[in-house]
């Protein structure tokens, strides 16, 4: 064999061995990108700062974990169509887990169950399934809690007063949502109104209730209910309301009515400017919920399944997993535990 041919052969094997070394590179890739955990989080908007800090909890936790986070929103508040659409997406790109705070907690459930049949973790984040067990957790707040909080504080606030209050009520939605009723009638077992329906409320007999009124969350909302309230009754003197923007649209009619100063005007939610309400006396107090600690839990439940195949499971007694609540005051009570608004504001969102 001469020296050209031994050069020529010895080109060949390399050229054959690179060959070979490349394919079996290629055949590696497509594994390892399918070993990719893909986790999808669905919110009902993309303009709600709640829901923009569950978002970012999500993307600090799933860069943490090394997690592929496809994020997806409907175009307003109720937008099914486009929840449904996410999903049915995140199906085909074959997510191992869903997060989603769902729009209509019914309407979202057929996709939902073939999510699951697909193998997928679905998880509700903030607003229950209907039914709760059409998802395989859920990470919420305590709203029961939440709405406890403000009415032993408002209670508590008052002292011997209390058994003589005025008691309005800014509720979200005629049709009481699941968190909307669980925020009403948690005030009403703090301050100690007997409820009559626990799947209702609005039909209790306590003297002390003015009466309820929807604000649909908003703070147009809330100054309207306010003054059909106090029209109902001038000597209004605690006031409960689903949200902190209910809550300022609230004060603002109580402002104009000459009631500024001496009304307990109590909420929930944890928002930044909420809170900043609470420091300016605008808000007695408020419950704060961690939409970011939601999702970064959410995400690190999606991504201990795909490796462990074990489900989340719920706190002890509740029927889903409790992200916390905190009692934010700048006027404490005794034997309730509270923040101040100084700390909440460490902790805001929005």
């Amino acid at each position: 064999m001469n020296e050209g041919t031994a050069k020529a052969i010895r080109a060949i094997r390399n050229a054959a061995l690179t060959g070979a070394a490349i394919g079996l590179l290629a055949g590696i890739a497509p594994a390892s990108a399918a070993d990719k955990v893909i986790v999808g989080l669905i919110t009902k908007t993309n303009t709600n700062a709640f829901f923009a800090k569950m978002k970012d909890g999500a993307a600090a936790k799933a860069k943490e974990l090394g997690v592929d986070l496809h994020t997806f929103a409907g175009k307003y508040d109720g937008d099914n169509e486009s929840q449904v659409a996410a999903v049915e997406n995140l199906i085909n790109l074959g997510a191992k887990g869903i997060l989603i705070t769902p729009s209509d907690t019914r309407a979202i459930v057929p996709v939902i169950a073939r999510a699951r049949a697909a193998g997928i973790l679905v998880i509700a984040l903030d607003t229950p399934l209907d039914p709760v067990d059409a998802a395989d957790a859920t990470f919420a707040t305590d709203n029961l809690k939440a709405g406890v909080l403000i009415g032993e504080w408002a209670q508590k606030s008052l002292g011997d007063k209390a058994k003589d209050a005025h008691v309005a009520f800014i509720d979200a939605l005629p049709d009481q949502p699941s968190v909307d009723r669980a925020r009403d009638q948690g005030f009403m077992k703090g301050f100690g109104i007997e409820l009559a329906n626990p799947n209702q409320y609005g039909h209790e007999t306590d003297k002390r209730i003015v009466g309820h009124q929807w604000g649909k969350g908003s703070e147009e909302g809330g100054r309207a209910g306010m003054e059909t309230l106090l029209q109902k009754d001038p000597a209004v003197d605690v006031v409960y309301t689903i949200n902190e923007p209910t809550a300022a649209g609230a004060y603002a009619a109580l402002k104009a009515a000459g009631k500024g100063t001496g009304v307990l005007v109590t909420s929930v939610d944890g928002g930044c400017p909420g809170v900043k309400n609470v420091s300016e006396g605008v808000i007695g107090a408020t419950s704060m919920q961690y939409p970011l600690l939601m999702a970064s839990l959410g995400v690190q439940a999606a991504a201990d399944f795909a490796k462990t195949g074990v489900k989340p499971k719920p706190t002890p007694g509740l029927s889903f997993f409790d992200t916390g609540v905190s009692l934010v005051t700048d006027k404490p009570v005794s034997g309730i535990d509270s923040i101040t608004s100084a700390e909440a504001l460490k902790k805001c969102w929005g």
